[in-house]
């Protein structure tokens, strides 16, 4: 056998264990970022209007309030439908109102479509070309 070079890690003097620390920063930037993406609803994007960062978990009026009204406005009754009670077929069972506001942000951002559903903010996503 050879001798190889062996670490003696129980033969650290004090002096010698005192060094520099884990430096976490990235990985607290990570675990924030990580975290923030899944707080928001799958399809959910976020846009700035000016100063203030408009979000899907954000009501309606607070949209109005730091966007102002939108470029476009779109609005359709969509039917809800159920499964029968027998089990075959499906039913009526209601409307519900959808919204489109398209927020035109400039030459140099793409268009962001907010999906209201009965008052709701439902989605915020980029308007596809």
């Amino acid at each position: 056998m050879h001798n190889a070079p062996v670490a003696q890690l129980d033969r650290v003097t004090v002096s010698e264990a005192v060094g520099r620390g884990f430096d976490s920063r990235r990985a607290r930037h990570f675990l924030f970022v990580l975290a923030a993406a899944m707080a928001l609803p799958a399809g959910a994007e976020t846009f700035r209007c000016g100063s203030h960062i408009a979000s899907p978990d954000m009501s309606v009026e607070e949209l109005l309030e730091k966007c102002g009204e939108p470029a476009e406005k779109s609005v359709e009754q969509v039917e809800v439908r159920g499964p029968a009670a027998h089990g075959t077929g499906n039913v009526l069972r209601g409307y519900v109102t959808v919204e489109k506001w398209t927020y035109d942000r400039g030459s140099q951002a793409a268009a962001m479509v907010v999906t209201i559903e009965d008052g709701r903010i439902k989605s915020m996503e980029r308007e596809e070309d």
